[in-house]
């Protein structure tokens, strides 16, 4: 497997084009709604609802792939696979590397934003 960058630089420059003085106003969004979906995967798990771990992380897994954050998105996807197939008794440590690489990610876009 191929190591994946925490941000693809490409996307998050075309994004800054795009959104101009709202870039930050965008990234500050993404940072704030990724903690709430974390929550959401946790309380998934902890209730063992795969239907809304799936649901939970697929929606978790676009929010990346838009920004720009590939390697979490796939962490994402790995989660929704898992809910999608009835296995949680692995999602725990899923979940735990997604916190660990959305942790990376912040650090990196909180340097990029404007203060």
């Amino acid at each position: 497997m191929t190591e994946q960058p925490h941000l693809d630089g490409e996307a998050l420059a075309e994004l800054q084009d795009v959104m101009e003085d709202e870039f930050d106003v965008l990234m500050r969004t993404f940072l704030y709604d990724s903690r709430e979906r974390i929550a959401s995967l946790k309380q998934a798990v902890s209730e063992q609802d795969a239907e809304a771990l799936a649901h939970a992380a697929h929606s978790f897994k676009g929010s990346c792939i838009n920004i720009g954050a590939p390697l979490l998105g796939e962490l994402c996807r790995t989660a929704e696979n898992a809910g999608k197939e009835q296995r949680l008794e692995k999602v725990p440590a899923i979940i735990d590397a997604i916190e660990e690489e959305f942790r990376n990610v912040a650090d990196l876009l909180e340097k990029l934003m404007v203060r």
